[in-house]
């Protein structure tokens, strides 16, 4: 199926790994170019080498804001049809392990960057009338999952930000979504299942096992399929879709909403 990437520009944060890489990698097979972001000079390379003219790179902690304002500038006069806003998320805590200082950066790697792209983008794409905004956030948004409290309680504060701007601006032409990922094999999983095994006492293969049989498909999920939701929702197909959370978990939420 043809998505009409062709052309198209996008903004990629987090680009050299997990679901980033994964989703830029998609946009660029479906003809699209990217804007990637990642903190490592040296994957950025390598990503652009793969793909010459597809890709743009910017070398940046995508949280901080000198990298914000670096990437506004540095797409001034470029049409920017959507962004992946995504990030990594703090240590797996529980909350009587937590410090106060844990939930101040919690703040900034979870919320407060997000709101200060999305304020700094959002005009720009309010002027084209056209734009997708994307988030990857957690299943844990929909149903708590152990050893998160940081995680989760921050990335609900970015659901009520997405879901109540996009019901201030639903006739712009701006879509605002979120997919919520449970357990996929990425880096944040394998932080995870250190977690469990040095809370449980247990090798790195029994914890992996036990959090792969409590889901119900038995297996964590892959990254490749994740993007290609991820791709569509960044396309002109998805323009009825907005405000939404759409968990990829294998069935492990349980709730009926």
């Amino acid at each position: 199926m043809n998505i009409n990437l062709e052309n198209k520009t996008f903004i990629v944060c987090g680009a050299t790994s997990g679901f980033g890489h994964a989703v830029a990698d998609r946009i660029i097979q479906e003809g699209g170019s990217i804007y990637a972001i990642a903190r490592t000079e040296e994957k950025l390379r390598e990503l652009k080498d793969a793909y010459n003219s597809q890709v743009e790179i910017l070398t940046g902690d995508i949280t901080q804001s000198d990298t914000i304002h670096r990437l506004v500038k540095t797409i001034a006069s470029e049409k920017i049809h959507g962004i992946l806003i995504n990030a990594g998320g703090p240590p797996a805590m529980t909350f009587i392990e937590t410090k106060l200082k844990d939930w101040d950066e919690a703040y900034q790697t979870l919320l407060r960057w997000k709101v200060e792209l999305t304020k700094a983008l959002l005009p720009k794409f309010i002027e084209q009338k056209y734009g997708r905004f994307l988030f990857i956030e957690s299943a844990s948004v929909k149903q708590p999952l152990e050893n998160l409290v940081l995680s989760t309680s921050l990335r609900l504060s970015v659901v009520g930000f997405v879901k109540t701007l996009s019901q201030e601006m639903p006739d712009k032409g701006v879509t605002f979504n979120i997919m919520a990922p449970g357990y996929h094999y990425t880096q944040a999983v394998e932080r995870l299942i250190r977690k469990k095994a040095e809370m449980n006492n247990l090798t790195l293969k029994k914890a992996r096992e036990e959090i792969e049989s409590a889901i119900p498909m038995k297996t964590t999920g892959d990254v490749d399929k994740f993007a290609s939701l991820a791709v569509w929702l960044l396309s002109p197909l998805s323009e009825y879709v907005t405000g939404q959370v759409y968990a990829v978990d294998g069935g492990v939420i349980k709730s009926t909403l």
